[in-house]
């Protein structure tokens, strides 16, 4: 691109994440010449859609697509219902682009927003999440009757899905069936939704709002299509939410704060912990721990595992049985990880991987610039919220067991496996 001066930040970015390439850079009259210089070259083939690269780009010559023009089409189309769902990544992030300080959480002024804005609904991608934990313990003790060896692999990361598929295909039995939450949640929004509205007649145009620059591409994926049509319309990024701010022209100060609409929002916190890099696996422990014990767990003997490393491995006991939880961001430290457990030096029995360095909260749609100290304000952010939460676990969210009650019958059911679980295949590098 024209903006670009050649830095190579972004390949540096990239090495570090995926150690899949090695570019040198060279310029030769007005040509920009990249040669490989080890291993395979990035292409769009191979390429997770990360965007880390976007955010190691000094000069903004590197950009996501941007979406909410469409957005504001759809507002403004007759008989048309405009839907969206925001990722607690987000609601801590989009404040830093409208000079508020860093960490703050501004999820109840996303909804009064978005509703000003021309949203028919807004719903919180935190649901999905509750969901996906409560699925995923019940994935997860399945396996363990199984007596399986190899570790549960989270597949909440479409970026670090995409990887997989590409370079270790022979793991993808070992990855969780199910999508993401924010898929999860988009499945609901179009199978319950139309039930609950008085005129079904409208159509229904899904807008996730999210920190991750892969579920852009992931929405378009064939296997996230409910016959033909896709789940998620429209993805925009944590950016692209703060230009539309600033674009409406709205006050915040002289806005309230108002809650997400139901049924798809959750008071608990739980489902929160999944912007930040091992939360998922935090989360999803609380809901095994009172499957063994009929008890809950005190959050804070999982603090130990709240470590700010690339890795952390924790052993949890849960009545008679003992739970090996390890999470992993950056997808170099994941391979690194994944082949001490192929070799057996290690073992695990449920192991969350995340693409992003710190997990969703340091996502390719982020606010830029971002740093170390950054990073950690982000994910304080997110650990405080569920400090001051006084319910902590998924399977006591009263909204998912009223989703349960009113529509989806039971965990691991049929329709929840109709509407949640997905399909992984083997993608080759073709260059």
């Amino acid at each position: 691109p024209a903006k670009c001066i050649l830095c190579g930040r972004c390949v540096r970015i990239c090495e570090e994440i995926m150690r899949t390439c090695s570019f040198d850079f060279a310029y030769r009259g007005n040509e920009l010449k990249i040669a490989t210089t080890l291993g395979k070259p990035l292409n769009y083939s191979n390429c997770t859609s990360c965007g880390q690269c976007l955010i190691a780009c000094p000069t903004g010559a590197l950009i996501e697509h941007v979406q909410f023009p469409e957005v504001e089409a759809s507002i403004h189309a007759p008989d048309t219902l405009v839907v969206a769902q925001y990722s607690p990544a987000v609601a801590i992030a989009v404040g830093e682009q409208l000079g508020m300080r860093p960490g703050t959480d501004l999820g109840g002024m996303i909804a009064a927003v978005l509703r000003r804005y021309g949203f028919d609904f807004v719903f919180e991608s935190a649901f999905g999440s509750d969901l996906l934990i409560v699925e995923q313990a019940t994935i997860f003790e399945e396996r363990l009757k199984e007596g399986r060896d190899f570790p549960l692999l989270t597949s909440s990361c479409p970026a670090w899905v995409h990887f997989l598929e590409q370079y270790y295909p022979e793991l993808l039995s070992e990855l969780s069936p199910l999508k993401s939450p924010h898929q999860m949640t988009g499945a609901l929004i179009r199978e319950w939704l139309p039930s609950m509205l008085e005129s079904g007649k409208k159509e229904i145009v899904s807008v996730l709002i999210t920190s991750c620059t892969a579920a852009k591409t992931e929405a378009r994926k064939v296997e996230m299509t409910r016959g033909g049509v896709p789940v998620i319309d429209l993805v925009l990024t944590t950016r692209e939410l703060a230009r539309m701010i600033k674009l409406s022209g709205l006050d915040l100060e002289q806005l309230e704060p108002e809650p997400p609409d139901a049924p798809f929002y959750s008071p608990v916190s739980a489902g929160k912990l999944t912007g930040v890099a091992g939360g998922e696996v935090e989360a999803t422990v609380r809901t095994l721990y009172h499957s063994a014990t009929g008890k809950e767990i005190s959050p804070s003997k999982l603090h130990r595992f709240r470590i700010h490393k690339s890795m952390r491995t924790m052993l949890v006991k849960a009545g008679q049985r003992e739970i090996s939880i390890g999470s992993v961001s950056g997808l170099s430290h994941a391979v690194a990880l994944l082949e001490e457990i192929k070799s057996g030096k290690r073992k695990l029995d449920l192991l969350e991987v995340m693409a992003c360095p710190g997990g969703c909260i340091n996502g390719g749609g982020q606010p830029i610039p971002v740093d170390e100290a950054l990073i950690r304000t982000r994910t304080k952010a997110i650990y405080e919220l569920d400090n001051s939460s006084s319910l902590h676990s998924a399977h006591g969210s009263p909204a998912l067991k009223k989703s349960y009650q009113d529509f989806l019958g039971e965990p691991g059911g049929k329709l929840s496996v109709d509407l949640f679980h997905t399909t992984f295949t083997k993608r080759e590098v073709l260059l």
